[in-house]
């Protein structure tokens, strides 16, 4: 029997073992490129690929698991077995990773007595259900019975959340239920409590986040440790994410990283975050909320060693140089070839507004008050709400209560304002000049908050209600619009300038090759390829790409469907080949 301890150093089958590690998420990248991203890894002289697992994701509606396809947690690990990889696996219930609500399921949120990541009896349930599910996939691929894992984290940066020690007592009680046999890890930034607060010294091993300073970091850790104790940065951040808004993409000093990384190693290991971003697919992007709502973009890129795409960069080829000082660096050729292409300009097909063909991709809920996406059993993507409000008459005070996170307000379907993040809640004026008037609220959730107190607030939507003249609106339709069934569209039916509006694209490609689509003079909105959602876009940057993987795309016609919710459309799209993620600082 194989086996790995943590004593006063690493040790795989009783020789010391330094971890490099580089991060890959599998649920980031699509499973065809699985082994590329591998590979690269293994090539580059690292031993080992740590991965964070989503619980948003594997269970995204209560009771139901999903481990297939991008999903298929089993294959990334023996996949990177059979590269030559061991695993560090980052399971649950908490992630970060800029992802949706820091991979916790929104349905969370349904007891309104909730506490997150806190030893509370109904959440310590949910996830020892989900854990249940969970560990069967990978529980015979542990270093003890043959497989590649050596060890595995308990939370994750819980000590910038909390301290409630028995909380994290029992998550490794419920670990180890499940069969895990590895030895155990807490990661955490070394400043201020963090280290105290999520460290459970009898049960894991502390180990470090951090990006800069690790000379002085690791002497905090050492001191911390109290005993002969290794020293690991579980993330070792050598990039940073962009979120709608910045003014550039997020790049960093490859002489700085490559100073941070050698000081690393000759104390300890690592575990590069990121080696390889991927993509925020779908709607699963997270969002920081500090001063005001950043949500991230759609790319992952984070200035990390592999791009969005797959590409070593320089900083990749600088890291491997340090490696080469501390493991042999392989040499076998890569399983694929991996080619970008440009297909060029498409003009619209067909293109219908909302409105026109709500009722084909949502049933209506009735109500007399507003519902949240969460209370509608809805996790992301849009919800519409729509009353009937009287006659002609001017409205004083039109407030949104308790609503997230960007809400236009139509009047008879024509647009009247768009609120985002601060500015929803402010009471506005408007003349009613008809003599009966509709209220639509199309509301779109922008990425759950991923990190900090803003987390336990997190409902979408519409959660208390809509005031009109100083009294709530009553008698509600309410369409949830998670945005997946939009083969369901009837573009027969009409489209109005100004209104939000789906618009169908038929793109006849020769091949399939990764490629790049720009939507030039376009709003907001997303992308559909085939079926797969490819992720947001906004004309405010930085990102005004998409990366679209060849794995989505077809030999012969190829279907397109843009959401455009501000009424700012064009006729066109573009594909490239070259990314453009905004000017870089």
């Amino acid at each position: 029997m194989r086996t790995f301890a943590i004593e006063d150093d690493f040790y795989l089958d009783k020789k010391p073992f330094k971890v490099i590690s580089g991060a890959i998420h599998y649920f980031r990248v699509v499973p065809e490129y699985w082994q590329d991203r591998l590979e690269k890894l293994r090539l580059m002289g690292c031993n080992t690929v740590e991965t964070y697992v989503p619980w948003n994701l594997h269970e995204a509606q209560e009771g139901v698991y999903q481990f297939e396809g991008i999903l298929d947690l089993r294959r990334f690990i023996q996949t990177a077995q059979e590269v030559g990889l061991y695993v560090i696996l980052r399971p649950a219930p908490y992630i970060c990773a800029e992802w949706e609500f820091g991979g916790l399921p929104y349905w969370l949120l349904q007891d309104p007595m909730m506490k997150l990541r806190f030893d509370y009896p109904p959440f310590m349930e949910k996830i020892t259900r989900y854990f249940a599910h969970l560990f069967p996939q990978v529980r015979d691929l542990q270093i003890t019975q043959g497989g590649p894992i050596l060890m595995m984290q308990v939370e994750n940066e819980y000590g910038s959340y909390a301290n409630d020690k028995e909380y994290l007592r029992k998550m490794v009680a419920a670990m180890r239920q499940q069969g895990v046999e590895t030895p155990l890890v807490t990661s955490d930034g070394p400043w201020h409590d963090m280290l105290e607060n999520g460290t459970i010294k009898d049960l894991a091993l502390p180990t470090i986040n951090c990006g800069s300073n690790i000379k002085e970091n690791f002497e905090k850790l050492r001191r911390f440790h109290g005993e002969k104790r290794p020293l690991m940065v579980m993330e070792f951040w050598i990039g940073w994410f962009d979120a709608w808004g910045d003014d550039h993409h997020h790049a960093t000093s490859t002489a700085d990283a490559v100073k941070e990384l050698q000081d690393c190693l000759a104390e300890g290991s690592v575990n590069i975050y990121m080696f390889h971003g991927g993509t925020n697919f779908g709607f699963m992007n997270g969002s920081n909320y500090y001063e005001r709502l950043a949500p991230d973009v759609t790319s992952y890129d984070y200035d990390a060693l592999l791009t969005e795409w797959g590409e070593p960069t320089a900083k990749y080829q600088a890291f491997k140089k340090v490696i080469a000082d501390y493991a042999e660096i392989p040499e076998f050729p890569l399983s694929m070839k991996l080619e970008r292409k440009a297909y060029g300009t498409f003009s619209v097909k067909e293109r219908v507004s909302l409105f026109s063909t709500i009722d084909t991709i949502s049933q209506p809920i009735i109500r007399n008050y507003p519902l949240s996406m969460e209370a509608c059993n809805q996790a992301t993507g849009y919800i519409y709400y729509r009353s009937l409000i009287g006659p002609a008459r001017k409205i004083a005070d039109y407030r949104l209560i308790n609503t997230m996170d960007r809400a236009h307000t139509f009047i008879n379907q024509e647009l009247l304002r768009i609120d985002y993040d601060r500015e929803i809640g402010q009471s506005y004026s408007f003349d009613l000049s008809e003599s009966e008037n509709e209220l639509g609220i199309l509301v779109e959730n922008m990425g759950r908050v991923n990190y900090s107190v803003k987390m336990n607030h997190q409902h979408k939507g519409i959660k208390d209600g809509v005031i009109i003249n100083g009294a709530f609106q009553s008698n509600w339709e309410i369409y949830p619009l998670p945005m997946d069934n939009l083969h369901a569209i009837d573009f027969q039916g009409k489209w109005q300038k100004g209104q939000p509006s789906f618009s169908r694209f038929e793109c006849v490609f020769d091949e399939c090759a990764d490629t790049f689509i720009e939507l030039p003079d376009w709003g907001k909105g997303f992308v559909q390829v085939n079926g797969h959602m490819i992720g947001r876009f906004w004309e405010k940057g930085p990102q005004q790409r998409l990366y679209v993987p060849a794995p989505f795309l077809k030999t012969g016609m190829n279907e397109i469907i843009v959401f455009e919710s501000d009424g700012k459309i064009a006729d066109e799209i573009v594909f490239h080949d070259q990314a453009d993620l905004g000017p870089e600082g």
